[in-house]
This record gives C-alpha cells, structure tokens and sequence, in this order.
C-alpha cells in the first residue's frame, strides 16, 4: 500500500482521477520557468513519439515556486485526440502538480513520485531535472525502455562532460561506489533516471523516511538500494548534459547528497557491499563515456586557498577524531607546501575517505560536522585534479579516472579492517 499520508486529498483526488498508468514521469521544481517548460514539451514529446499505446502521466512535485512553474505542468496535458507530426496520442496523457515541502533535492519530492506510482500501479517510472537545458525527446525512451521492454529496475545516465565537469563523481562517489558495490555505475547520484516499479515499491517501505540522509540524499539511497539488493542495474548514454543559469551550487549540500548518502547506506547495506570482490561491469546501452577538453578557467589558487586555510581550521576540533595520525601528518605536510607543489595523491585522498567513512560509522563526533569537514579535503582533491589534468586528453582523463578507481578497489580492506576494530 502506498503511504497516502503523504499524499495530500487533493493530490489523491487527481490521482484517482488518472487512473492505473504504465509509465509515471517525475519532475521536481522550485522556480524553474525558465527551462522546465523545455523539459516538460521534450518529456511529453517523447513519450508521444516512443509510447503512444502506454498510459502516461507527468507528475510535478512542486516546491514552492513563485513564478507559475506548475502552470506549465498542468497545461502540458494532451487528450485522446491530439496529434501533431509524427506522434499519435492514442492515449490521455495526464499532467498533475502537487505541493511538496523542502526543496527540489530533498527527499519529499522522490517520496511523492513513489507513493503516487505505488497508487497508480506504475511498472515504469522516471525522474528528470527541471534545469537540464540539452534535453530531448529521446532521452525519455534512452531511460525508460530498458525498464519497461528490458526488465531493468534502475537505469542511470551517462553523459557527455567536460574533463574539469562533476568532478565530486569523478573523485568520490563513483570510484567509491564502485570499489564498495563492485558495480561500475558512474552516475550512482543521478538527476535523470528510470526504475522500475518493483525497485520503487522496494524503497518506498524501507524505515528510513523520516531519517535525515534520506531528506537530502534520496537518488543516491536509490541507487545503493538497487546495487545492494537483488535489482538489475544499467547506464544509458544521454548526450551533453547543461543546466540553466542559477545559484552555483553548494559543496556542502552536494557533498551530503552524495557522500554523506552513500556513507549512511553503508550500515544498512554492509552485507551487500562487505561481500563485493573485484568490480563488474553494468549493462551500458550507448557510448560508455564522453569527454570534451575544450579550454576552460578554472581558479585552482582559489582551491588551493580554500584547502590550506581549512585543513588548518579543521585540525584540532575536528580532523583529529576523524583520521589517524599517519593520515593526519601527511595531509598537515602537504598544506604546508607551496601552490606549485602541492600534491594530494590518490592513495592518501583514498585512505582520507576511507577512515572518514569509517568513523561516520562509528560517529566519532557529529556526522553533520563529519560530512561538513569532507568540503575543504575535497577542494584540495580537485586542485589536484586540475593540475595533473591541465593539459589531459580524453583518453588521459578516463585513465587517470580508472587508477583513482583501481586505488579504491585495492584499499578496500583497509576499510573493512577500520569498520571492525581500530583505525
């Protein structure tokens, strides 16, 4: 049973009013006229073009907007005998908004989605971001018809980026996600993906909606469901992924959604990820990597700044209890060097993530403040990255990516060890 209570009536009433579908579509929103109008015509094109014959509705999780963003969820709906060029609408495709609190990468909005598809008795579902300017029709058949012809339970993107783009996936979550589950899913924080309804039922009963990983880390405790559990995983190639213009986003917000989640399913899920040898590959469907090297202005002093006066800040209140004193040294010579030689080397930056990991576990101290304390390490991960990578090609870039994720895998034991006894 759906947890209804979550649910307001209003929202049940439209529900209803839907009926049983095959495919429900998610987008969460808060102020995004701007680009989720795009978003919105390019999900309902291609759910015309790609699945006419299935019952469809688009689903908008609303938090708080101001600028009539759900006006545009609600107008995107196309009845029985709309048609246009191309496509055939043999069926209603039905487009609801709903209010949900928080914000857009809380957990209240994936809660709405499952709970609404749990009611619909959706076999499909897919979540895409009001921000992604690149988006096209196609990108909805790319992530849903693995799920609904293919029996997949999660489909993640893989995109198109610049060799200095998401580099927290490329540093952390995705080498560790991969030395941890043995799965090599590169996306394992996805803002555009599908899963099935059986994985979706799976996560809406698990007791951990009212814990905080869950509120700001919802896609990556998806995922770690499904690699921890018995779901069948893939990745699909999407294209170039831009986001609209906006706030730059917050290191510290990214870094609870990402590590901090993936830290949290750690204690849930160690049976799962304890037992995982030597990484896999997952199903890929498209280019399994894309990496444009285009020029890009990157102000590394500006991290190396940031690193410095950080890990100085951070030493005695908090760095202490977190890492061991070996670790501890090596990262308190390291500041201490000049910009030009500054180094943050992959099996300390390894080791680092390992015991942090390790004593989130253990909560040596608040794990807020631990989670909190990874955002100044990190910008000296990224100089590094920078500075070795300033003239990489392609191919450079995924080699150097692959021996980061090769450490992970090697200095596994060292956190099994660290979970069981003493760093």
């Amino acid at each position: 049973m759906p947890e209804e209570s979550i649910l307001t009536d209003d929202f049940l009433r439209e529900l209803m009013n839907v009926g049983e579908v095959d495919i429900l579509i998610g987008i969460a929103t808060c102020n995004d006229a701007k680009t989720a109008g795009d978003v919105i015509l390019a999900v309902r094109a291609g759910l015309l073009k790609c699945f006419p014959r299935q019952r469809a509705v688009i689903i908008n999780a609303d938090c708080g907007s101001q600028d009539g963003t759900p006006d545009l969820v609600r107008a995107a709906s196309i009845s029985d005998m709309r048609q246009g060029p191309n496509v055939h609408a043999l069926r209603t495709l039905h487009c609801v908004s709903t209010q949900v609190p928080g914000d857009p990468h809380g957990g209240a909005a994936l809660h709405t989605f499952l709970a609404a598809a749990d009611l619909l008795r959706a076999s499909t579902c897919a979540v895409f971001a009001p921000d992604s300017t690149a988006i096209e029709p196609e990108w909805v058949e790319r992530l849903v018809r693995p799920v609904l012809r293919d029996n997949f339970d999660l489909v993640t993107p893989l995109y198109r980026r610049h060799k200095f783009d998401a580099l927290l996936v490329r540093n952390l979550l995705y080498p560790m996600t991969r030395a941890l589950y043995g799965r090599r899913l590169r996306e394992p924080y996805a803002l555009d993906f599908a899963f099935s309804g059986k994985l979706g039922s799976y996560f809406l009963g698990r007791d951990l909606w009212t814990e905080d990983s869950v509120q700001t880390g919802a896609e990556t405790l998806l995922t770690t469901s499904a690699l921890g559990g018995d779901f069948r995983v893939a990745q699909s190639f999407l294209g170039e992924r831009t986001r609209g213009e906006g706030s730059p986003p917050d290191l510290v917000s990214a870094i609870r959604r990402t590590a901090g989640a993936l830290f949290w399913s750690l204690d849930g899920n160690y049976p799962a990820w304890s037992n995982a040898k030597e990484s896999q590959p997952v199903t890929t469907i498209g280019a399994e990597h894309e990496i444009s090297v285009e020029p890009m202005r990157v102000d590394r002093t500006r991290l190396y700044e940031l690193f410095v006066r950080g890990v100085s800040e951070l030493i005695e209140p908090v760095l202490k209890p977190i890492l061991s004193p070996a670790t501890l040294a090596e990262l308190q010579r390291i500041t201490a060097l000049p910009e030009e030689s500054l180094r943050y080397s992959g099996e300390l930056w390894v080791q680092t993530i390992y015991e942090f990991a390790a004593s989130y576990h253990k909560s040596v101290i608040s794990r807020d403040h631990i989670i909190q304390a990874l955002a100044p390490l990190y910008r000296g991960r990224a100089f590094t990255f920078l500075v070795e990578n300033s003239d990489a090609t392609a191919d450079d870039i995924e080699n150097y990516v692959e021996a980061l994720c090769l450490t992970f895998e090697h200095m596994k034991p060292s956190l099994l060890q660290m979970w069981a006894g003493e760093k």
